[in-house]
């Protein structure tokens, strides 16, 4: 099995200034590649406190001078809120600094206060995805950006660098919702799974986008990733404490951010699945919600820790695992032990498993200079 660290740069609470999360995150990711991580991935969010990554792209390339072979993943590049030409050069140049190394994950966003701040319609965020989306992949492919949509209009123009890799094999998304799930077997995309809904709902609409997949692409759909927040200890009832304050605090922050049971939320176009939260928390309560979504992530023992990762292989069948080690307040002492007990006792038993396919099955393009030049 793949095994990824996420940094997710979380100033809960402000009790550090933004400057000393980004050194202690930046420490965790530093420590990923001699512990034996596979890959270093980070969330794109924007301004508030949830997380404070605005850039993923940015972040990775600076890890990609830091290191020497993890993979670099983007857990998401949000595409409404972005460029499609200047993603394209983005992603592009990465890879370029890499060696290819880039593992590229796409969503469209939920935050209100996100949409708001970029002047966007959150209601335009499924159609802006899929054009965006489809630009980009076919353009990462040909070298040439060109598109005629309702939202996106691109004269051809070239990408420079030229892609050298292909990114098909390497290309997850987010799909929270079940309509999410149909864009990305259309778009040819592998998912990217952060558990926050009842595992068989998940199993439901993996089923229902593996036989999509192969409709539409004749192919089996790849393996998706799986993310997950981590606390790991030596003791059992440590390890839950712990998780209910620190995974649980985290969903917090997910409910201030997302305002899920605001009233924007019962009417917002394109987002049907999440006005079924918005109901959903207005019976059950925020408390209820919060102990539900800890109790779908990793905590226990390492042996606990381990069975629930493998646990969560036996329903999704992922090729990939990515942890977040450091969350809501939690102490930077305590987020190092944290990360360094998972490396030391689970993910040796992880690596031993074949769990399939790699999370990067992609090639080398043919030579694209005749083609751009031609631009």
């Amino acid at each position: 099995m793949h095994v990824g660290m996420a940094a997710v740069f979380q100033n809960t609470g402000r009790a550090l200034s933004d400057h000393q999360i980004y050194l202690n995150e930046l420490a965790l990711a530093d420590m990923a590649e001699p512990l034996g991580f596979d890959s270093i991935w980070s969330v794109e969010h924007h301004f508030t406190d949830y997380t404070m990554c605005p850039d993923v792209v940015q972040f990775l390339s600076y890890m990609a001078g830091r290191t020497r072979n993890v993979r670099l993943g983007s857990m998401v590049v949000v595409l409404p809120w972005h460029d499609p030409m200047r993603a394209a050069e983005q992603i592009s140049m990465l890879d370029h600094l890499s060696g290819g190394r880039m593992i590229l994950g796409l969503g469209r966003g939920a935050g209100k206060v996100e949409f708001d701040g970029f002047r966007l319609d959150m209601g335009d965020s499924r159609e802006l995805f899929v054009e965006y989306g489809e630009a980009l992949l076919k353009g990462l492919e040909s070298g040439v950006m060109e598109y005629d949509g309702k939202h996106y209009r691109q004269p051809r123009t070239a990408i420079r660098p030229a892609p050298f890799k292909s990114f098909r094999g390497r290309t997850y998304a987010a799909a929270v919702s079940p309509e999410s799930a149909r864009i990305m077997a259309k778009l040819g995309v592998g998912l990217l799974i952060i558990p926050q809904k009842p595992w068989r709902e998940v199993e439901k609409e993996l089923t229902e986008y593996n036989a999509l997949y192969r409709e539409i692409n004749g192919t089996a759909a790849p393996q998706p990733i799986s993310a997950g927040w981590i606390f790991i200890d030596p003791s059992a009832e440590r390890a839950r404490e712990m998780a209910m304050k620190y995974i649980g605090g985290y969903y917090r922050t997910v409910l201030d951010h997302y305002q899920f049971a605001g009233a924007h939320m019962k009417n917002q176009r394109g987002y049907e699945y999440y006005a079924k939260m918005n109901e959903k928390l207005a019976v059950y309560g925020d408390q209820k919600a919060i102990e539900f979504f800890a109790d779908l992530q990793v905590y226990g023992t390492p042996e606990q820790v381990h069975e629930k990762i493998m646990t969560i292989h036996r329903q999704t069948n992922n090729s990939g695992f990515v942890g977040v080690f450091s969350y809501a307040g939690m102490p930077h002492e305590e987020a190092a032990r944290n990360m360094r007990l998972f490396a030391r006792t689970v993910m040796p038993e992880l690596k031993k498993f074949d769990a399939g396919a790699a999370i990067d099955r992609s090639q080398p393009l043919p030579d694209l200079r005749y083609a751009v030049a031609a631009e």
